[in-house]
């Protein structure tokens, strides 16, 4: 723990995050936010790079565990947010989040955190006013303006 400690302090640790989203037939996108396990804020799913697998691919794996979602992954991120990760014991760590845009095919009735975790569809204007990173409401406010037929 005090090498990790060291090593965000000298610069910020390193996430990963899918912005899930789906095209509605009047042709808007829409946006999924989860609230977080420990303060129930609406986040994206986000979690750690995993070893042996590519940035986006991890991305989608905590898209699964967070929020029961599969569909395509873009390989390159749509921007970036920076955020501190509050420890229990108070602590807290800056990290840098990539995110990676998912269209959203499936949304499965089951998945592993399904129990801890509320989410939502929204309009991406919307959902950048609920989160409470500034960078990820540019982000979300930006995506919104984005073209609509966005490709994975």
């Amino acid at each position: 723990m005090k090498k990790l400690l060291r090593k965000a302090h000298a610069k910020p640790l390193k996430q990963v995050a899918a912005l899930p989203f789906r095209v509605g037939a009047d042709g808007r996108i829409e946006v999924l936010l989860i609230t977080s396990r420990d303060t129930g804020r609406w986040i994206i799913p986000k979690g750690w790079p995993m070893l042996g697998r590519k940035a986006h691919r991890a991305a989608e794996r905590e898209a699964f565990e967070e929020a029961g979602l599969k569909g395509q992954i873009a390989a390159s991120p749509v921007g970036w947010y920076r955020y501190e990760k509050r420890l229990e014991d108070g602590l807290a760590l800056p990290c840098k989040v990539r995110v990676y845009p998912l269209r959203v095919e499936v949304q499965h009735e089951r998945w592993p955190e399904r129990d801890q975790r509320t989410l939502q569809w929204f309009a991406p204007e919307e959902a950048a006013r609920l989160v409470d990173e500034d960078e990820l409401q540019r982000l979300l406010a930006g995506f919104a303006a984005g073209p609509h037929d966005r490709r994975a």
